[in-house]
């Protein structure tokens, strides 16, 4: 299961994924609360302190987190997430 998350509120969500034709499931933290605990809130003295930072985690069957990832390039984290998934369930 894909999940992504943000600071934005329900609705915001849904409007952005309805415009993009995003097809996973988004999550709003507009408290930060889920941020603070994944390590993507910012200083809230950052210039950018209202978006979190970019990450993705590969959670394994057990439900911990296997990899972090801080995503720097959008068009090639697709593929290395899903080879990380796949070496994963082979071991």
């Amino acid at each position: 299961m894909i999940l992504g998350i943000s600071y934005d509120s329900v609705e915001e969500n849904k409007s952005f994924a309805e415009a993009e034709g995003f097809p996973f499931k988004l999550l709003s933290d507009p408290d930060r609360s889920v941020g603070e605990l994944y390590g993507t809130k910012r200083p809230d003295d950052h210039e950018y302190a209202m978006a979190p930072r970019r990450f993705s985690y590969l959670i394994d069957p057990d439900g911990k987190i296997a990899k972090a990832y801080v995503v720097k390039d959008v068009v090639a984290h697709a593929d290395e997430v899903l080879a990380d998934l796949n070496e994963l369930l082979r071991s």
